[in-house]
C-alpha cells in the first residue's frame, strides 16, 4: 500500500483584515501577490523532490488551500500553483480538494476554473448573517451576498462547508440556528463553528477594551454553542470534530488526517509540515520566506503521546491507550474519575479506546490538561 500525505497551500493575502484575525494574514498589490506565487511554485517544485523521494513517491489524498482568502486570487494564478501541484506530486484522481473562500470574491469564472482545476469542496467564509454584526467585525460581505454566493457555488460543488463564529456580539443561540437554518436550505453539507477568540492586538480587542464591542461572555457564549450543536445535530449532522458538523460522507478528510496524526506537507509563509514524526515550520514573513528559513522540530515520546490524547479528545475517533509510550493514563486520578463520571467513555468494543462525551466538549481544555498531569 501506497503511503498517503495530505498538501496544506497557505495563501497569506486578504482584501482586509477582519476585526477578530489573528492568522498570518494581509493586503497586498497585484505584484506582490504575483512574487509570492512564484516564490510557492518554487518550493513546491523544489521541495518535491526531496519529499517524493523520502516519501517513496507517496500519493496526496488531501489538498487544501487556506488563507488568508485564496479566492481573491484570479484564475490565472490560482491555476499556476494548482497546476504546480500536480506536476510535482501523485495526487489520487478523487482526493479531496478543498479552497476557502470569502462570499464577496466568489464569481461564477472563479467557480468554473476551480473546478476545471479539479477543487471539489468549497468552505465559506460566512461567519455571520447579520449585517450590523458582520460590519461591525470587518467582513466585506452582506446576509444576502453570503447567501446568493453559497447558491451559485453549489451549482458546481456538491461538497460546500460554512464557517459560523460562536459569541459574537447580540447573536443568541437562537440567531446561530437561524443562520444555519438558511445555509443548510442551500445545501451546505458542513458547517464548522468556532468560538470567537479575542487576541491582544487586534481591532477587537482594542474596539472592547474601549467600551465599542461586547462579545458573549463564557456562558453565554456556552449556551449559544449548545443551541446551535443540538440543532445541527437534530437536522442528522453529526459532530464529528468538538467545532465541526457534517452530514454523512462530507467529514472533511483533510482535518481527520491532522486529528489521526497522518502526514501532511506545508507550502507558504507559516506553513507547518509532518512527515517522518518530525515538524517543520516555514517562515513567517516574505523575506525570511524568500531566504528558505525553516524550523525542524522531533516531539519526544512524551510530547508524542499528550498529542495523540488532546488530538484524539477533540474529535469522536478518541485515542488508543495501548499507543501511548510515556503516559500511563490508567494511573491518573483525573482519569480514572472520568471514566466513572461518564466524562470519558470506553468503547464497548475496544477497551483501550478512549472518547470524550460530546456533553462536555465545552471543556475540553481543562479535561485534557488535567490528563496530562
Amino acid at each position: 500500500m501506497r503511503r498517503e500525505i495530505s498538501i496544506y497551500v497557505h495563501i497569506p493575502f486578504c482584501e482586509k483584515k477582519c476585526a477578530y484575525c489573528a492568522f498570518n494574514s494581509f493586503c497586498a498589490d497585484e505584484e506582490t501577490k504575483n512574487e509570492y506565487i512564484n516564490l510557492l511554485c518554487n518550493e513546491i517544485s523544489c521541495r518535491s523532490a526531496d519529499f517524493n523521494s523520502s516519501l517513496n513517491k507517496a500519493v496526496v489524498r488531501t489538498i487544501y488551500i487556506g488563507g488568508g482568502t485564496p479566492s481573491i486570487l484570479n484564475e490565472e494564478q490560482i491555476s499556476k500553483v494548482i497546476n504546480t501541484i500536480y506536476n510535482s506530486f501523485d495526487v489520487y484522481d478523487n482526493a479531496e480538494f478543498t479552497i476557502e473562500a470569502n462570499p464577496n470574491s466568489i464569481t461564477e469564472e472563479k467557480l468554473k476554473c476551480w473546478k476545471s482545476l479539479r477543487v471539489n469542496r468549497l468552505s465559506v467564509g460566512v461567519q455571520s448573517l447579520n449585517d450590523k454584526s458582520l460590519a461591525k467585525i470587518g467582513r466585506l460581505h452582506t446576509k444576502k451576498d453570503a447567501l446568493e454566493k453559497i447558491k451559485l457555488a453549489r451549482k458546481f460543488f456538491d461538497n460546500v462547508s460554512a464557517d459560523l463564529i460562536v459569541g459574537l456580539e447580540n447573536e443568541s443561540g437562537k440567531d446561530l440556528c437561524q443562520y444555519a437554518k438558511d445555509l443548510l436550505a442551500l445545501g451546505v453539507k458542513h458547517i464548522s463553528c468556532y468560538l470567537l477568540e479575542v487576541y491582544e492586538n487586534t481591532p477587537i480587542f482594542s474596539m472592547i477594551e474601549r467600551g465599542k464591542y461586547s462579545p458573549l461572555n463564557d456562558e453565554q457564549t456556552i449556551s449559544a454553542f449548545h443551541k446551535l450543536a443540538t440543532y445541527l445535530q437534530d437536522k442528522n449532522m453529526q459532530r464529528y470534530e468538538i467545532s465541526n458538523f457534517a452530514f454523512d460522507g462530507y467529514e472533511s478528510q483533510h482535518n481527520l488526517n491532522y486529528w489521526k496524526r497522518g502526514e501532511y506537507l506545508g507550502f507558504g509563509i507559516s506553513a507547518h509540515s509532518f512527515v517522518d514524526g518530525i515538524r517543520l515550520e516555514n517562515a513567517g514573513n516574505i523575506e525570511d520566506y524568500k531566504s528558505k528559513k525553516i524550523t525542524t522540530e522531533k516531539l519526544l515520546s512524551l510530547e508524542e503521546d499528550e498529542e495523540k490524547i488532546m488530538l484524539g479528545l477533540r474529535c469522536r475517533l478518541g485515542f488508543d491507550i495501548s499507543s501511548l509510550n510515556k503516559i500511563d493514563i490508567k494511573k491518573n486520578p483525573y482519569f480514572t474519575q472520568y471514566v466513572k463520571d461518564g466524562i470519558l467513555i470506553i468503547s464497548d468494543s475496544n477497551q483501550n479506546l478512549v472518547r470524550l462525551n460530546p456533553l462536555f466538549y465545552h471543556l475540553s481544555n481543562t479535561i485534557i490538561s488535567n490528563l496530562f498531569q
